[in-house]
């Protein structure tokens, strides 16, 4: 069947409005910092406190359509799959029904609302190991429905079981997954769902949370819940016959309207046509995290710095493909006005600070990436005659960017590495990355304004004293960001075994009642005895997950992350004692301006 993006949508929550649901709306974005990670990533995200027991305020019979935000594979973006903000659509009993009802209504949407031939339909289930059984209830119950035999199959815990990993006293559960084929035509004999072919579509998930994890293994819960998400864009694209998801009717408008200007056809040429999509999704992302109700800017830390990547990196291909920055305003205009005035009218409301901020970026980020780009020639150039003056010496140079070369591009132009590194891609050359981390570590060391025998994170030694500071510069900073907004972060900080000093972003000198409610915040987790934990992981996960820092690129693959509880999540080269308890008493000894708009705090402990 043919459906456009507002017909689905209307379609799957009406279908779940009228089997008893309420359609609770989809919440911010932006991740509010009781999940751990920096943006809703999956449709169930905000809903995880009621899968794990808290009763929701509307019922036990939710659904909606979610929107959500990764960035983990941003560098794929360009392809015809790929997107940096997209919707699940997801519905979710809460102790109420079970798989008896929910295979029977998915079954019915799938057959009776999108018209999909049941004989063709598969799904996989729980295959059982020796923890859970298999689930024969879920096949037993898709057989019923007219699901032939032969299109179920039995999967293992990598395919068809949900859990949180690492966590104990959490439900989990099988999942029901549901396929079905694009075409008739079988690539071979064995051509099913397990074919690379790819003839065979994920539709969408059924998760049946019925067991609570254990130490070992796991019990049966008293409650169980479902869980169900199906992918909005990947839907729609299903549904219409559509490979390619920038031509969905969701991107139709955006991709006629920047083909018109430029007089180009898309399809028709690979790099300009990967401009496109890049332009079409950034932008679309940009405008969501703008417009979101806790909507954010681009900056140089945190999520600020996510869009301000999204938007550059959207300019660049702009100016790559000669649009025009007004052209860009006009792309963000059409998913407020046409594409999502609807389903986020919170857009509409916002527009005109939406189109100003995307405005105010175009124009930093343009004047510096003019500059900035006649830099990078004249280093292919420098490269290019190094390599002729060695071919006489019967030398070999690489294609190969220095690290140096690439810093100082960041460090006088603002050019991230990823930046620079796709520039050299473009034109056959590589960057030394490595080199790059070597050059801003060697900068980092030269720009610390402490003492002689400095350790790592801004200590002047590593003491046990110091060793507390340096923990409480943490609570400070989370307190900071309570107190006077989440974007506020830190700017500079020196830490000595009498002292902490940080400074921050501020315009206004603090108030009594402000510099008390910080010393209240911090002393109460203090008194809470919080654990401190370190974890190893790739920096592009430690962004997904909401680690405070600043300016990711600089760090190296792996990083460590530092949590305080539930308060505090920094990458932090460390060391920081193990409890709050540790701490003592923190109190504010000064508040003092450093330098214009920034605030700077000495804290002593007690």
């Amino acid at each position: 069947m043919k459906i456009t993006s507002k017909e689905l949508r209307k379609a799957w929550l009406n279908f779940y409005k009228n089997k008893g649901h309420v359609d609770i709306g989809a919440v911010s974005l932006i991740g509010d910092g009781t999940t751990g990670v920096m943006f809703n990533v999956a449709g169930m995200q905000p809903l995880m406190p009621y899968l794990l027991g808290k009763k929701h305020p509307m019922g036990t019979r939710l659904c909606n359509v979610q929107g959500c935000v990764r960035t983990v594979d941003i560098d794929s973006v360009g392809d015809a799959s790929h997107f940096t903000f997209f919707e699940m659509m997801g519905n979710w009993s809460l102790g109420d029904y079970f798989k008896k009802e929910k295979t029977a209504w998915t079954f019915e949407l799938l057959t009776k609302v999108f018209g999909l031939d049941k004989n063709k339909i598969c799904a996989t289930v729980f295959a059982g190991n020796e923890s859970a059984p298999r689930d024969e209830e879920t096949a037993n119950y898709l057989k019923e429905l007219g699901i032939k035999p032969e299109n179920i199959y039995y999967k293992g815990k990598d395919d068809n079981w949900w859990e949180l990993e690492g966590t104990v006293g959490t439900p989990c559960g099988p999942d029901n997954e549901w396929f079905y084929p694009i075409t008739d035509e079988k690539c071979c004999d064995n051509c099913d769902i397990d074919c690379s072919c790819g003839r065979f579509v994920e539709i969408g998930n059924d998760v049946y949370m019925q067991y609570e994890k254990l130490e070992n293994g796991y019990k049966p819960l008293k409650n169980k819940n479902v869980d169900t998400g199906f992918g909005f864009e990947r839907m729609l694209m299903f549904l219409n016959g559509i490979k390619d998801g920038y031509q969905t009717d969701l991107f139709l408008d955006v991709i006629g309207y920047m083909e018109k200007v430029l007089n180009v056809k898309y399809g028709e040429n690979e790099e300009t046509t990967k401009s496109l999509r890049i332009i079409a999704d950034h932008i679309r992302t940009a405008v969501m995290l703008i417009g979101d109700e806790n909507g954010i800017v681009p900056s140089n830390v945190g999520a600020g710095y996510i869009l301000r990547r999204l938007l550059r990196r959207a300019i660049r291909h702009a100016n790559k493909i000669n649009l025009k920055p007004e052209n860009i305003i006009e792309v963000a205009k059409i998913y407020i006005e046409k594409v999502y005035n609807e389903a986020y009218p919170n857009l509409i409301a916002k527009e005109d600070y939406v189109l100003s901020e995307i405005q105010k970026e175009m124009d930093k980020f343009n004047k510096a990436l003019e500059q900035g780009l006649k830099e990078f020639d004249k280093v292919l150039f420098g490269i290019q005659k190094h390599k002729e003056f060695a071919k006489l010496k019967g030398e070999e140079v690489k294609d190969e960017i220095s690290g140096k070369a690439a810093f100082r591009l960041y460090d006088t132009f603002g050019f991230p590495l990823e930046l620079t590194v796709e520039l050299a891609q473009e034109k056959g050359f590589s960057v030394d990355e490595n080199g790059f981390k070597n050059a801003f570590t060697e900068h980092q060391e030269k720009s610390k304004a402490v003492a002689k025998g400095e350790f790592k994170s801004g200590l002047g030694d590593s003491s046990e004293q110091t060793i507390k500071y340096h923990t409480a510069t943490h609570l400070l900073n989370a307190a900071l960001k309570l107190v006077l907004g989440k974007d506020c972060h830190q700017m500079g900080s020196n830490i000595t075994p009498e002292r902490l000093r940080f400074d921050f972003p501020c315009d206004h000198k603090l108030s009594s009642e402000e510099i008390e409610k910080i010393e209240n915040i911090i002393n109460g987790w203090i008194s809470e005895g919080l654990d401190v934990t370190k974890e190893e992981m790739k920096k592009e996960r430690a962004v997904e997950i909401g680690a405070e820092h600043q300016f990711i690129e600089r760090y190296p693959d792996i990083v460590s992350v530092y949590s305080i509880g539930n308060v505090s999540k920094e990458i932090c080269t460390g060391p920081h004692v193990s409890n709050t308890k540790e701490l003592g008493t923190f109190k504010i000894a000064k508040e003092e301006s450093s330098s214009a708009g920034v605030r700077r705090i000495k804290g002593i402990l007690k």
